[in-house]
């Protein structure tokens, strides 16, 4: 029930139950997404969020829409404790499930910016009920009556946890990306440099205190902590593709809503590099590895708000 093209609207022969749920769907992935960072638990999340939702009333409910996101947003939250205590065990670096998105996300530059990887990553530091009450307030714009319902907080409770999430991300939010035209010449200018093992071109790209992170979850290779400082990442990157005994391909790809690249060693996916740009100079690299976490780069992933 979950799979599709992402499409929505009416299905020759479905229920009112189905035509609901394949109308929001996108809509309720992205939400169990951003508070999960995990697209294959997003899809758990979906499917026993369709098993709830066929059992349901329709006749009983009043908004199908939040009702929808009221089962999702549980389902998830049930899901993020348990997530919380198997990120514990994880090996090396965490990082958010990278999509591959299309356009569209990048022009809705609030919905680009909460499933960025670095935003997605400032989110993992917020409580469970924190995420859930963010996410829902600040990028979906719910009333705190419905989050309420969502969380099983009052409202007025529901408002002191969006004030107190608000500030922790303020305080931790990355800076502004700058102009589309920067961020491209910016993301050219790192991949020839990458390409070519050029190490004054990486150093004229990387800002100073850019920050790599890896992400291999003890299965493949990956830096296990954060390598900071340009120089660092610079000898890093410059020396890592030389040493590889495959044919290296790099494409440039819109990721989480923005600048990625896709690296191919002899054809086959290896990782995903999203880049993160801030006027004109590269100040964050998520380099995810995990394979278990790339099942969604094969195909573009509908996200809407």
């Amino acid at each position: 029930m979950t799979s599709g093209d992402g499409s929505g609207g009416r299905v020759r022969g479905a229920g009112p139950a189905t035509e609901d749920f394949l109308a929001h769907r996108n809509l309720l992935f992205t939400v169990a997404y951003e508070m999960l960072g995990s697209a294959a638990d997003a899809d758990d999340v979906l499917q026993e969020t369709w098993m709830r939702w066929a059992g349901v009333d329709l006749a009983e409910v009043r908004d199908r829409r939040a009702y929808l996101v009221r089962i999702t947003t549980r389902q998830a939250l049930t899901r993020l404790r348990t997530l919380g205590r198997r990120k514990e065990s994880y090996v090396g670096s965490w990082l958010p499930e990278p999509l591959l998105t299309s356009p569209d996300v990048a022009e809705d530059v609030e919905l680009a910016d909460s499933v960025s990887m670095a935003m997605m990553l400032v989110m993992e530091t917020l409580a469970p009920t924190e995420r859930a009450v963010f996410v829902l307030r600040e990028v979906f714009d719910v009333g705190y009556d419905e989050i309420a319902e969502a969380v099983g907080r009052s409202p007025s409770a529901v408002r002191q946890i969006a004030h107190r999430a608000r500030a922790h991300v303020a305080a931790r939010r990355p800076r502004g990306d700058g102009s589309p035209e920067r961020t491209r010449d910016a993301l050219d200018a790192f991949r020839r440099a990458v390409e070519t093992g050029d190490l004054q071109g990486l150093l004229d790209v990387l800002a100073p205190d850019v920050v790599l992170l890896g992400d291999g979850g003890g299965i493949k290779q990956a830096v296990l902590r954060p390598v900071v400082g340009a120089d660092k990442v610079a000898r890093l990157l410059e020396g890592g593709l030389r040493k590889v005994p495959a044919e290296v391909t790099l494409r440039p790809a819109l990721v989480n809503g923005g600048p990625a690249l896709v690296l191919h060693l002899d054809g086959e996916l290896d990782s995903v590099l999203a880049v993160r740009v801030d006027d004109g100079l590269v100040t964050g690299l998520y380099a995810v590895r995990n394979p278990e976490k790339l099942s969604h780069m094969d195909r573009e992933t509908v996200l809407r708000r």
